[in-house]
């Protein structure tokens, strides 16, 4: 209880205070409307909840700074230097990397912090088999992609320290087994849409014939 209440605070601080940066100007008036129009977001315009799992280890979320901080750095740099060095284009690639995060939460974090990274942008994630597809800038040398890799896996031990610790993960909440009936009825929809395509195939298919 007390958890949810300091989350709802924090939440209705940080839109009063966007609302006063949007307005520009600290005043008594711009703090009021603030706080009144992030109510009414968190009242009327609330988003459904997002489980949170695990606790915050600050040493280590310094530590997960540091590691941003630093790869961001060497990745501008690198940008930068293939943007102008002479010769062919860079190559490009997609590459593949399974994660071990468990909370989407967290998950939701790597993910916009490789996107902050220059050249790395993150272009699809499966969900289910924790993989997230990853586009990669200037991959030409041999040993590029497991530079890559290594760096996507500093980010992620870095993000499990920092928020997900093994020995303090749980789930925050069951998933509802699928109901067989609505398995049922996807199966014979499915069933339906292919005899019906098959049917007007072979309709076509006898006017076709002289």
């Amino acid at each position: 209880m007390g958890r949810d209440i300091a989350l709802k605070a924090a939440l209705l601080a940080w839109l009063t205070g966007v609302w006063v940066l949007l307005w520009g100007n600290l005043s008594a008036a711009n703090v009021l409307g603030g706080i009144v129009v992030g109510l009414f977001v968190m009242t009327v315009l609330a988003l459904p909840r997002v489980p949170v799992e695990g606790r915050v280890h600050p040493l280590s979320v310094v530590r997960l700074v540091v590691v941003l901080v630093y790869y961001a750095a060497q990745s501008s740099v690198q940008v930068a230097w293939a943007a102008i060095r002479p010769g062919p284009p860079p190559v490009n690639a997609v590459l593949r990397y399974p994660v071990e995060i468990k909370s989407d939460l967290v998950l939701t974090f790597m993910v916009d912090a490789l996107n902050m990274v220059p050249g790395t942008m993150v272009l699809d994630i499966d969900r289910e088999d924790r993989v997230l597809y990853i586009h990669v800038l200037d991959v030409g040398k041999p040993d590029a992609v497991d530079q890559f890799r290594t760096i996507v896996r500093t980010y992620e031990s870095a993000f499990i320290a920092a928020f997900e610790r093994d020995l303090e993960w749980h789930p925050a909440s069951i998933v509802a087994p699928t109901d067989d009936s609505d398995v049922d009825s996807v199966a014979d929809t499915i069933d339906d849409i292919s005899a019906d395509y098959s049917e007007t195939t072979g309709d076509s298919r006898k006017k076709d014939r002289p």
